[in-house]
């Protein structure tokens, strides 16, 4: 560990300064019919780890271990040329249809009654996605009937005879998905989508009033119909939608490595400008509710570089975007997540994109076993002790320039603290590259004094990797000389670090 040499970056952390509660859907995933997410990733018959229905055990206990809340299904570009009907039913009069989001052959073998077997067994919520592409308001309503009505209709009844006996009570949906995107089959100007996903909605509560349904925000902040397409569409849906979501990937370009590590201060702005756009249309209509934000893609993703395997189109579950992370791409990974826990009172739901094998914290091999990628590490971190109410950090230390964002803190934080134990856990990342940074904390407010933990994930050769043939190169260890005097924790965070301290209320 390299000495600390800068001056320390302090925060106070105080119980009565709040943002506001994490919801359990902020630790959501993301799974999709592309590459090897679903065959040979999730989903293997015949493979040893293989349950009868399929799924891979391995891969499921991996999926428990990260602590993921929901999944949204079936996309992502997928859901625009999604029929549900080709998914249910008998597997071997399932019809294989193309795929043109992804130039793939789509056999359906694994459907609908599928992925709900595979949210019970995983303990996850499904977050349904309905075509707004190249379908509407009817095959809406047909997928929420086959869905979630107990019986005694034609679909419902269908359901029963496919082996579903219980609803599947989906109560979060997505209506669509990045339908500004000329890529998206079917893509509209905001006022066609607009009223479109004011009649899906519609039609859909009357159904079922209480569903939750996310319209499409823009299909990302640099689209140049970003900010006035959220107005738009939320001007026709207001009162009928619940959430808007986001879509971020962030990579690194042209070695710039420092603007990269500070991806999160885009995440930031793009959250805190669909906020605002969010809170000027409730403005303009006199609303009462607030919109909250479904940030359902995010990761790191190397969209620039070319994928070293061989594809043809129409193939079966190629290999495609099958990313293979280093510690740098864990240590931005977990500044993101940072990013969206200290938003926490308005992202209210979020989907890491995605699960398994594309741009995933999972990877498996055919036949061959499955590992966890570096950025694993610091979701299962997340996820399990980030739940309760996000304390308010401000930050005063040293900053770095960087190309792309200007001067950048080399600490970014937040901190969790469960109101029933007075537990605290604090999230942090050190930017620097080649140097340790001394971390203080002023505790004054809070009553958790007892260091119970520092793991931190960091590592000599910031390319490092978990792969096949060495999957466990890379994993989190604990941090010494983390202690807590005279109410100040102190500890120095390695450079180029993820960083997870846990505090315990001092027994008496």
């Amino acid at each position: 560990m390299s000495a600390p040499t800068t001056t320390p970056a302090r925060f106070t952390l105080d119980s009565a300064f709040g943002i506001g509660t994490v919801h359990p859907r902020l630790y959501g995933s993301f799974m999709e019919h592309l590459g090897r997410c679903v065959y040979s990733g999730l989903y293997e018959p015949g493979h040893p780890a293989a349950d009868p229905a399929g799924l891979r055990q391995d891969v499921l206990a991996l999926i428990r271990e990260l602590g993921v809340t929901t999944v949204r299904y079936p996309g992502g570009n997928f859901v625009s040329g999604y029929r549900w009907e080709d998914t249910v039913g008998p597997r071997k009069e399932r019809p294989a249809r193309l795929d043109l989001a992804w130039k793939t052959t789509e056999t359906n073998e694994f459907g609908l009654g599928e992925f709900m077997d595979f949210c019970r067994k995983t303990g996850t919520e499904p977050m349904m996605a309905v075509n707004l592409g190249t379908r509407g308001v009817e095959d809406a309503l047909r997928l929420l009937e086959y869905s979630n009505h107990p019986g005694g209709t034609e679909l419902s009844d269908l359901r029963i005879a496919h082996g579903g006996g219980e609803p599947y009570g989906i109560k979060m949906w997505c209506l669509g998905n990045e339908m500004d995107g000329p890529w998206q089959i079917g893509h509209k100007t905001a006022e066609e989508y607009g009223r479109l996903a004011a009649e899906t909605a519609r039609a859909m509560r009357m159904i079922e009033p209480d569903l939750e349904l996310v319209a499409c925000g823009s299909s990302g902040s640099g689209m140049s119909t970003f900010a006035a397409w959220e107005a738009t569409v939320l001007e026709a849906a207001y009162d009928l939608v619940d959430h808007v979501s986001l879509h971020a990937y962030y990579e690194e370009t042209d070695g710039d490595r420092d603007s990269f590590l500070a991806s999160a201060v885009d995440m930031e702005h793009f959250i805190e400008s669909v906020v605002a756009t969010c809170d000027h249309v409730r403005a303009r209509l006199k609303a009462t509710k607030r919109i909250n934000l479904s940030f359902d893609e995010w990761n790191v993703w190397y969209q620039s570089r070319p994928n070293p395997h061989h594809v043809e189109e129409w193939q079966q579950a190629p290999r495609l975007l099958e990313d293979v992370y280093t510690v740098t791409d864990a240590v931005v990974f977990g500044s993101l997540l940072i990013a969206l826990l200290r938003h926490a009172d308005r992202v209210t739901a979020a989907s890491l994109a995605q699960l398994v094998n594309v741009i995933a914290p999972i990877m498996t091999e055919p036949g061959g076993p499955a590992w966890r990628q570096t950025t694993f590490f610091p979701f299962a971190q997340a996820s399990r002790y980030g739940r309760g109410r996000v304390l308010r950090v401000e930050v005063d230390g040293p900053t770095y320039p960087t190309a792309r964002f200007g001067d950048v803190p080399l600490l970014h934080a937040t901190a969790v603290t469960d109101d029933e134990t007075g537990a605290v856990t604090v999230f942090t990342v050190n930017r620097s590259q080649s140097e340790a940074l001394p971390l203080e904390i002023d505790l004054r407010g809070v009553d958790a004094h007892t260091v119970e933990e520092h793991l931190v994930l960091s590592d000599a050769d910031p390319d490092a990797r978990n792969t096949l043939d060495h999957p466990d190169r890379v994993t989190p260890h604990p941090a010494t000389g983390t202690l807590v005097k005279d109410g100040v924790l102190r500890a120095g965070l390695e450079p180029l670090s993820w960083n997870m301290i846990r505090l315990t209320r001092t027994q008496s």
